[in-house]
């Protein structure tokens, strides 16, 4: 987990003056998400405007499972393009359509519940950008298509993929 922290640093150091902060707007940002899909509950989250209005999301996470009898890991990568449009008249607050991949694997000392998973998702959500603090917050819903699955737990399809993050923003 520590290696994947500083990949993550290095590649928010790589991008991250990509566009000038202004009031509500930010250039990029580095933080935490919470989720609830099947592949990440916790991740670390790097955001990166490229276009003014189009952002890659990166996601790198992990879910523990508290099965009884044997342990269960997930380990997760995500990436999504995100294209953001300005809510009404107020200042940093957006809303954003995209899509994106995941790829994860499943540890565990039971061979039925081990193995790797690919899955695609359209993703939606709201952004805001504090004005005074160099804070951004966003949620999202990423409903996800598995195209590989690691194992018969999962489904085709899991509708109840979403997740609150909270951002450093430089």
């Amino acid at each position: 987990m520590k290696k994947s922290l500083l990949i993550l640093v290095c590649f928010a150091g790589l991008f991250g003056s990509t566009y000038a902060q202004d009031g509500g707007d930010y250039k990029s940002a580095i933080g935490g998400r919470v989720g609830g899909g099947y592949y990440d509950l916790i991740a670390g989250s790097y955001k990166v405007f490229v276009t003014d209005p189009g952002a890659i999301e990166v996601n790198v996470g992990f879910r523990p499972y508290g099965i009884t009898g044997y342990n269960w890991f997930n380990l997760s990568a995500s990436l999504s393009y995100q294209h953001h449009f300005p809510i009404g008249s107020v200042e940093g607050l957006k809303w954003f359509v995209g899509g994106g991949v995941t790829a994860y694997n499943s540890f565990s000392s039971n061979d039925a519940y081990k193995g790797f998973g690919l899955g695609l998702f359209p993703t939606g959500g709201v952004d805001y950008k504090f004005n005074n603090i160099p804070l951004n917050v966003s949620a999202d819903i990423r409903p996800t298509f598995s195209i590989v699955n690691p194992y018969s737990y999962y489904n085709r399809f899991y509708a109840g993929n979403g997740g609150i993050s909270a951002r450093y923003t430089f």
